[in-house]
């Protein structure tokens, strides 16, 4: 039919008619509009231990979900289940929907189109203690971590399971689970991990002279590997990357999990638009109480600080009730009390910037006492000429060594001070006898 005659028809057409069609059109075009708009459920990853399961579900964007735990029920032979709903989702055509993983905790992980408009992501759970449910962006993942205790005859069966999620080269392999450090005045310390912060595709802080963020961590981790290895002859340390590769931020947290790590250190270097921008600061897992201290976790975190408040609720809420929070800040302040020290007694304009709290997803959901440390700024022309001084790193690694020591052997921070530095209001501890 010509275009011609189908506009005269039109013409011809009823008022009533007319609008019909023009509604019915309109609604198709927005139809197909929501339909190209709708979350591809991308992926599904997963790490585990008989003890520690950690899945993240990839979205293409962000996306509405809920949660529930739902209770074994034997009258249809269904094990108890924990399912996510996303609306306003659809799988993707290449994604595995269902992946079968048997460590103890969970026989499998299913994804369904639950309805047109919800995908279902469903976790076959055997045995259960706790379980967290939060989001993180950029880009926009699902996390569950599950926890529980299995007994000796599953853990037997998990391991002739299909085995977990394979880590890319150069990062740390699975490995059997190990009791947590005892209680006592000296800490029995058998296993740290150092997350040398960015890497691969992702370089971090780049100084005016091309040192990249990426390159110092690895390096500065590489050297703290070495120097604890000599301190503290029984104690395993491990890196989760020993190689130029990238890691997301979700499965960082996982390996140090994994790995039933006593202790958790992430070594990042700092940046600002400031030039002038210059000192050492050691963060634990917290609100921000300054915008600085924000700006900073937002940088690391790849995402705005709008995007960090929707987080926020779901990783913080339950912070203040953590053993966890206490300890790590008592580990930031050993490290961050040595480090000044160490870089003061040989270098001028040494700054301390402080111990605070901030919202970095690395720290997300650790189960041990974990920090980052901030060991100077690239982006000042001064500090990224000594980030190239294997003298100046030295003194780095000197001072983490030595604050994690302190930390190992059970000395105390002694008391709380409030210290004010040009406006950054930071929580910094000292130490009996020793001056900042």
């Amino acid at each position: 039919m010509p275009e011609e005659f189908k506009i005269r028809l039109f013409a011809m057409a009823p008022t009533a008619v007319r609008l019909f069609i023009v509604l019915f059109v309109i609604s198709l075009n927005t139809s197909a509009y929501c339909a190209t708009e709708r979350t591809e459920v991308v992926g599904i990853r997963h790490w585990s231990n008989p003890s520690y399961t950690r899945v993240v579900v990839d979205l293409s964007r962000k996306a509405d979900f809920k949660y529930h735990l739902l209770k074994k029920d034997p009258s249809i032979n269904k094990p108890r289940r924990l399912y996510i709903d996303i609306k306003g989702a659809a799988l993707a055509k290449a994604l595995t929907k269902s992946i079968p993983i048997g460590d103890g905790l969970l026989k499998s992980v299913r994804a369904g189109q639950y309805d047109k408009d919800t995908v279902r992501v469903v976790l076959d759970i055997e045995t259960l203690e706790e379980y967290k449910v939060f989001p993180l962006t950029n880009p926009y993942r699902i996390v569950i971590d599950i926890t529980g205790k299995v007994s000796e005859g599953k853990v037997a069966e998990s391991k002739k399971a299909p085995p977990e999620k394979k880590s890319p080269p150069g990062t740390a392999p699975p490995e059997k689970p190990k009791p947590p450090p005892a209680t006592g005045k000296a800490l029995k310390v058998k296993t740290i991990v150092i997350d040398p912060g960015h890497g691969g595709k992702d370089p971090g802080a780049i100084g005016k002279r091309g040192l990249k963020e990426k390159d110092v961590t690895l390096k500065v981790s590489r050297m703290l590997k070495k120097e604890l290895e000599g301190k503290l002859k029984l104690t395993k340390v491990i890196l989760t990357r020993s190689k130029d590769v990238y890691i997301p931020l979700d499965e960082r947290t996982a390996i140090a999990n994994m790995k039933r790590a006593d202790l958790f250190v992430s070594v990042h270097v700092n940046a600002s638009v400031n030039r002038k921008a210059t000192g050492v600061e050691t963060y634990y897992l917290d609100y921000a109480h300054d915008k600085e201290a924000m700006k900073v976790a937002s940088r690391e975190n790849f995402a705005s600080t709008e995007e960090m408040d929707d987080v926020l609720q779901f990783i913080l809420k339950d912070l203040r009730r953590s053993g966890n929070r206490i300890e790590s800040s008592n580990l930031a302040t050993h490290i961050q009390t040595k480090l000044l020290s160490n870089l003061k007694r040989k270098y001028r304009g040494i700054k301390s910037n402080g111990v605070k709290g901030a919202p970095f997803y690395v720290l997300v959901n650790s189960n041990m006492p974990s920090i980052l440390v901030e060991i100077s700024f690239l982006s000042n022309p001064r500090d990224e000429k000594r980030l190239r001084d294997e003298k100046y790193l030295a003194e780095i690694v000197k001072g983490i060594t030595e604050g994690i020591l302190r930390y190992v052997n059970g000395e105390k921070v002694s008391r709380l001070e409030k210290v004010d530095e040009r406006n950054h209001i930071a929580s910094v501890f000292e130490y009996s006898g020793v001056r900042q």
